[in-house]
């Protein structure tokens, strides 16, 4: 039995997958603190901290606080 390659892996350019790689190197647009945003299951809500470059602490009302990834398709700033 054959070892597997170890040289560059190759992509074709019609793979379905593409679209999700593509996705993953966007870089996500930065929400400041104090922004209003809707959630498409929580509603509206406040930005109150920042986690990072890769998420934001939302205060979505009624003791609700969430931690929400800005990638999220959910997500949409106000």
């Amino acid at each position: 039995m054959s070892s597997p390659s170890t040289g560059k892996r190759r992509y074709l350019a019609t793979s379905p997958f593409n679209a999700a790689r593509e996705r993953a190197n966007i870089k996500a647009e930065a929400i400041p603190v104090g922004a209003r945003v809707s959630h498409d299951r929580h509603g509206l809500g406040r930005v109150v901290a920042l986690d990072g470059e890769v998420a934001v602490i939302v205060d979505f009302g009624g003791g609700e606080i969430l931690r929400v990834a800005l990638d999220s398709p959910r997500l949409e700033r106000l």
